[in-house]
């Protein structure tokens, strides 16, 4: 289960839980500029156009947690003070220091990183899903988390389902579904932050 609620883990955690039928198990959706962190044996799912999600699991507790992010920073100098988990830096470090205080320990670290696809003109002009992906595997790298599995840019929005208490992660490119649903959720979350299905195979990250 998640950590206590306190307010600099809580204005951002997932709350729509429910009982994933396909998998016999509690799931969490995790909608952009949300995140979740598990010690128990659920399944994290969000849906990515742009945007990109980190995995990051301590490989031997089993401790792991998924962000969902549409920026990589706040832009202006905001950088990492930019406390919002709708850009990356902030998302990044809400999640890493969450996975810390339920018990994961920084050298035992991995990640899986997805996302980025150009599936918005608007957002593929600025190059919003590039620069997601190289923040992601840049604040990695900086971090020294191995990523482990990754599966960056294209064309197709993503469907992917997080498994933390055993690091499997299952992906359906959305590959033949009309992305409208996708396009329309980034859009207005786009202009929220400018104010303030036939899937393909599914392809295994174990």
């Amino acid at each position: 289960m998640p950590a206590a609620h306190e307010p600099a883990f809580s204005e951002h955690l997932a709350t729509n839980r429910y009982f994933d039928r396909t998998f016999s198990r509690d799931a969490v959706k995790v909608l952009p500029g949300e995140y979740f962190v598990a010690t128990t044996d659920l399944v994290m799912v969000t849906v990515l156009g742009s945007c990109v999600s980190a995995c990051i699991r301590d490989r031997e507790k089993g401790i792991g947690g998924m962000n969902h992010f549409m920026l990589p920073d706040g832009g202006g100098g905001g950088g990492l003070n930019s406390s919002s988990a709708r850009y990356g830096a902030y998302a990044m470090e809400v999640l890493l220091n969450h996975l810390l205080k339920l018990g994961a320990r920084r050298h035992a670290l991995e990640a899986k990183v997805f996302g980025g696809g150009q599936v918005m003109a608007s957002l593929t002009r600025s190059q919003v899903g590039e620069k997601n992906a190289e923040f992601v595997l840049n604040y990695l790298k900086l971090e020294s988390i191995p990523v482990v599995a990754r599966d960056l840019l294209d064309v197709y929005p993503r469907k992917v389902y997080f498994f933390p208490a055993n690091g499997r992660v299952m992906q359906k490119k959305l590959v033949t579904m009309h992305n409208d649903t996708v396009a329309e959720r980034e859009s207005e979350y786009a202009r929220r932050l400018n104010r303030d299905s036939i899937e393909g195979d599914v392809e295994l990250f174990g």
